[in-house]
């Protein structure tokens, strides 16, 4: 009778598991690099409890469902509205709200006569969040909650009794948007640190312009107009409304360097063309700028304030270098008589040389 006992509990208890396993509905949550989330929520028509989803209406926060046909809703408005209404996607305690949709079954298979039906929620992740956590309020039992993370084999996961909300789980930093201040900080940095101390070539180019001229105006106009161009090519390129090939535009911003110089040498005074020559070197730098920023990614979600920080960045430097050769340079030498002679001629023969070379180089290289 023991024996018989144990092997009916065992039985049992295979039976539970199996059921357990099944469930009515299963979830699986997916985080993607970049902060956008997916979550399944795969309903089994076919063990549904009588009666559930004949009636009800969406619930209007979901807003418009995807794939949702006059027709479809008709056959499973109800359903869909029932699975759906008490779903609660939460990131540190505070709900969202998600894009719906439904998501069609493989080989075929109209939605309506489909075994199951799969309901997608989707969204981005805010900024800064730490915690996500699940719950629907429709009680179907005990079902499995799976969250995966890109780049981890490895999946959580989480039985929910009915209604319950799941356990917080945690976010991998790899996922979570920053936050507004945390991406201007970031890119603000990253655009100076891509003119000091990587920006060779802008570095030369501006000190270039630096050495025409010992009064700080037609410095600062020159600079000004330079910034206004690249400002313009930046933000173009990234949009993708201008488009030119590496292969052009990085000999070519060494050629500018290369022109700069050489009119240092021959021109003993800042001419008007001069400005306007800088402008039209500044919309190929901003090629070679945004080239850059297309390598490090802007965030979807903050994609302009990254894209002015990193400009701001971009300007900070610039500056700084300006600010530096006047300080080094300007400022101790400007007026002596052998000011041209000694320091801007021979400057600029280095900078031509650099410059030439890597035009050469860059050529060479394609």
């Amino acid at each position: 009778m023991r024996r018989i006992a144990a092997a009916l509990c065992l039985s049992l208890c295979a039976v539970a598991a199996i059921a357990h396993e099944l469930g009515t509905i299963r979830v699986t949550a997916r985080f993607r690099k970049g902060g956008a989330y997916e979550i399944d929520a795969i309903v089994d028509r076919e063990h549904l409890p009588p009666g559930f989803g004949r009636s009800g209406r969406i619930d209007p926060r979901f807003g418009r469902i995807g794939n949702l046909t006059p027709d479809l809703e008709s056959r499973l408005g109800g359903l869909i509205a029932a699975s759906i209404n008490g779903t609660r996607i939460a990131f540190d305690g505070k709900a969202v709200a998600p894009r719906v949709e439904i998501v069609l079954p493989e080989g075929g298979v109209a939605v309506a006569d489909a075994a199951e039906l799969t309901l997608r929620f989707s969204g981005e992740v805010p900024g800064g969040s730490k915690t996500f956590t699940w719950e629907n309020a429709v009680r179907l039992g005990t079902y499995m909650l799976s969250i995966r993370t890109e780049g981890d084999e490895q999946a959580e996961r989480q039985w929910i009794e009915g209604a319950a909300r799941s356990e917080s789980f945690r976010l991998k930093a790899g996922i979570v948007p920053r936050t507004l201040p945390q991406v201007v900080r970031t890119y603000l940095r990253l655009g100076f640190t891509h003119i000091l101390p990587k920006g060779t070539d802008h570095i030369l180019f501006v000190f270039g312009i630096f050495l025409l001229s010992v009064r700080l105006k037609p410095i600062l106009m020159q600079v000004t107009a330079f910034t206004v161009a690249h400002t313009i090519t930046l933000a173009l390129t990234i949009y993708g409304i201008v488009s030119l090939s590496p292969r052009i535009v990085e000999p070519l911003i060494a050629l500018s360097i290369v022109y700069v110089a050489v009119e240092n040498i021959l021109t003993p005074e800042l001419r008007p063309w001069r400005v306007a020559l800088v402008f039209a070197f500044g919309l190929l730098h901003g090629m070679g700028f945004a080239g850059v920023l297309s390598q490090l990614g802007l965030p979807r979600s903050d994609f302009l304030p990254a894209l002015l920080s990193f400009n701001a960045g971009v300007e900070l430097g610039q500056l700084t270098v300006i600010t530096a050769a006047f300080l080094l340079v300007g400022l101790p030498f400007r007026k002596r008589p052998w000011y041209r002679r000694r320091i801007v001629i021979p400057c600029s023969l280095a900078i031509a040389t650099i410059g030439l070379y890597w035009s050469v180089q860059r050529v060479a290289g394609w």
